[in-house]
């Protein structure tokens, strides 16, 4: 049953990300049926206050040898240079080695690596550390596209708030979903999400060593609108379908048809949060044939359906 929960603070604190799980373990809300959590903040040497920024500094009041026997350690975010407290790292696989579980919050996944804990496992972490952690940790199974991976007893999350996502996760899977769903409403959030991170990622344009191609995807941009085939592109780039196909993958990192179906659905994206466009004409704009097909390869490249992101994203909903 989860009832200890440690935190393992180190370096300079992100604060946000320590607040997430304070706020969802730390803070008592046994008058509202709640169970009371031991909650032990800890760092290497309690008797040095740690820089959060701006001037400001937090005292913990725990040593991280106090956080070995916890149900729960919870690392926030913080470095990805691998210079991590050999105290620390420790602890972490001190609690797994005891039977309990480890939650990572955003960059916080690579002190989990770095003790050894992600080898051969599923894990996240904010979607712009991705590709870091992967060169890192190698022999992890880095995903981006979601808002938190369980794994055994390693739980990562993404960016900050998905840190909100993942702890009521592990309240709920402990607790009931009673239990999260009280704590949840107390900080006037959604107690279960769906979608992922790829809700919030951009798809910048590639740089080409190419010019030509860099003009052709400007051009793309431009005239998303119309019907553009393969061929078509193709022709304007003054190659057959074939070479046109191999020399777009090597410049681009993906088929031309991938590409033009991404940058339509990005181009979606923007309609969808800056305007009031019904759907089939949010479709039309951005060059997919039909509504249809536009929801089909929205919530497959999202996540989530077009008017979901649109209530997500905007102030008001469209109603069509």
């Amino acid at each position: 049953m989860l009832k200890t929960v440690g935190v393992l603070l180190h370096g300079n604190v992100a604060m946000f990300e320590f607040g997430v799980v304070h706020e969802v373990f730390g803070l008592d809300r046994t008058d509202d049926g709640v169970p009371g959590f031991d909650f032990r903040v800890a760092s290497p040497d309690p008797s040095v206050p740690l820089p959060v920024g701006n001037g400001v500094s937090i005292q913990v009041s725990h040593s991280v040898d106090e956080c070995r026997d916890v149900d729960l350690v919870a690392i926030p975010g913080g470095k990805v240079d691998g210079d991590y407290p050999a105290e620390i790292l420790d602890t972490v696989r001190a609690v797994v080695d005891n039977g309990g579980r480890v939650l990572t919050v955003c960059s916080g996944a690579f002190v989990a690596g770095a003790a050894g804990l992600l080898d051969g496992r599923r894990c996240t972490t904010h979607w712009r550390y991705g590709e870091e952690l992967a060169r890192q940790f190698p022999k992890a199974k880095v995903d981006t596209d979601v808002l938190f991976v369980d794994d055994g007893p390693i739980t990562t999350s993404a960016g900050t708030a998905a840190g909100i996502d993942a702890s009521l996760h592990l309240v709920r899977e402990a607790w009931g979903p009673g239990v999260a769903n009280r704590i949840a409403r107390r900080m006037v959030v959604s107690p279960h999400r769906d979608g992922g991170q790829r809700q919030f990622v951009d798809a910048p344009m590639p740089a080409c060593t190419d010019e030509g191609f860099g003009a052709l995807l400007s051009w793309l941009l431009e005239h998303l609108d119309r019907d553009i085939s393969v061929d078509g592109m193709a022709e304007r780039m003054h190659m057959s379908g074939r070479t046109f196909a191999r020399r777009f993958v090597d410049e681009v990192g993906v088929s031309p048809r991938r590409w033009l179906t991404e940058q339509r659905v990005l181009a979606a994206k923007n309609l969808l949060e800056s305007t009031d466009a019904p759907v089939e004409e949010v479709a039309r704009l951005v060059g997919f044939t039909s509504a249809t097909l536009l929801r089909h390869h929205f919530a497959a490249s999202v996540g989530v359906s077009p008017l979901v992101y649109r209530r997500r994203f905007t102030k008001s909903a469209a109603t069509s």
